[in-house]
């Protein structure tokens, strides 16, 4: 009873209490590691695996591989469009035959040609509009603004030829493809900011109308995801629900990211009045407007009816007007002396911009049908916005393609 308990023997007599605790600690981080995970690194999961594959199928890196699964996307698409027509038997026999009368007369002479040929022409130019518009709303990830490319050069270029030609008379053909002055002169009725707005707003609310088609598939796609509660394999959703999830998981907000919840929350919140308020505006804190309506069930009529009003009537005027205000004439002549004031490049740049705008006055005096002669001038002003445009296309061009392969990779996985 008496007898007292030996404490734990040395290890060895020549051990330092230094190295004693070094190996303790070696010790104890062993046994830590083993009792978080068995000694084994977490692996990541199939879906961030193929995720991560998927990232870099991009024609800069795979360029065969792209193509080659963009080819069969497009083939796969166009296989699911047929079917969909085969499935509808009435409406492709109504098609069929609309279509097969339409061709008929489209081809057989007679004094409704005119009428065919008019018909024929404004189809094409307002559904090109429409068709850009949604193309600047989708963006397959690019960022191409079709305004910036060709609907803010078409109201510049009637703004300036309304003032150098005095009257909006513009000869049919060749505009709307080609503006020239009419051949009676200059015109007596006064170039009012008004008249230069009826002149290009149906091209401007078909624009308009585009871009609120645009958020359609974002809108419908994050309802579906909110509805059945599957997650689907989108960026921009994936950045929405991330946004989402930061506040309430008390990480820390960016201005702008908290600004941009605020706004989000905000109209999902008011509805129809929140949504008409922030699509009537260049608004880049509001560039999920599809996928957040969508998310908080906002009803269909009111998102879109908000967003078609707003982006087709209420912003469009204010960018009309901003880019009528911008290419007046004064302002232009006083935008070139401001130019050449710049030090050091000013002057160098102030002729090349004159002289292009010169030869662009004198080609709207040239005769329907002649040959314009500022596309063989070699100002480098020209060139260079020619190569701006030509470059923004082809970025658009390889993302579509990025896109398209990326999409026939997640389609082969998720059938596993």
């Amino acid at each position: 009873m008496g007898k007292k308990k030996s404490g734990p023997s040395k290890v060895s007599t020549s051990t330092t209490p230094q190295e004693r605790k070094v190996a303790f600690k070696a010790l104890k981080n062993e046994v830590t590691t083993h009792k978080k995970n068995g000694g084994m690194h977490p692996s990541p999961s199939i879906n961030t695996l193929h995720r991560l594959e998927r990232e870099g199928i991009v024609i800069w890196k795979s360029p065969i591989t792209t193509i080659y699964y963009a080819f069969l996307e497009s083939c796969h698409m166009l296989v699911e469009f047929l079917q969909a027509l085969a499935r509808r038997k009435l409406l492709l026999f109504l098609l069929s035959v609309a279509t097969a009368a339409l061709y008929y007369f489209y081809l057989t002479p007679g004094s409704h040609q005119p009428y065919f040929q008019f018909i024929e022409k404004k189809i094409v130019w307002w559904s090109w509009w429409v068709f850009l518009g949604i193309l600047s709303s989708i963006g397959f990830g690019s960022g191409l603004h079709t305004f910036l490319l060709y609907l803010g050069p078409h109201i510049a270029s009637v703004t300036l030829a309304a003032y150098e030609c005095g009257s909006l008379n513009f000869p049919e053909p060749p505009y709307p493809e080609d503006i020239v002055c009419p051949d009676n002169g200059r015109g007596t009725a006064e170039i009012t900011l008004w008249s230069i707005i009826s002149k290009v707003r149906i091209e401007s609310l078909l624009w308009g109308a585009g871009t609120a088609l645009g958020e359609l598939p974002p809108y419908f796609m994050a309802r579906a995801a909110r509805l059945s509660g599957e997650e689907p394999d989108d960026e921009e959703y994936k950045e929405f629900m991330a946004l989402m999830n930061k506040g309430s998981n008390n990480q820390e907000l960016s201005i702008w990211d908290r600004w941009k919840k605020r706004i989000e929350l905000t109209v999902a919140s008011v509805g129809f009045p929140g949504i008409l308020l922030f699509a009537s505006i260049p608004n880049p804190l509001f560039d999920l407007a599809g996928i957040t309506c969508g998310h908080f069930l906002v009803p269909f009529w009111s998102f879109f009816g908000a967003t078609l009003i707003g982006k087709a009537i209420v912003k469009m005027h204010l960018q009309m007007v901003t880019v009528i205000f911008a290419f007046s004439q004064h302002h232009v002549d006083h935008a070139l002396k401001i130019i050449q004031q710049v030090p050091y490049v000013g002057v160098k740049i102030h002729e090349p911009f004159k002289d292009f705008l010169a030869k662009q006055r004198l080609a709207l005096h040239r005769k329907p049908g002649s040959q314009h002669e500022v596309q063989d001038s070699s100002s480098w002003v020209q060139t260079g916005l020619q190569t701006l445009i030509t470059g923004m296309i082809l970025m658009f061009c390889l993302s579509l393609l990025n896109s398209l392969a990326q999409n026939y990779h997640k389609r082969i996985h998720s059938r596993v």
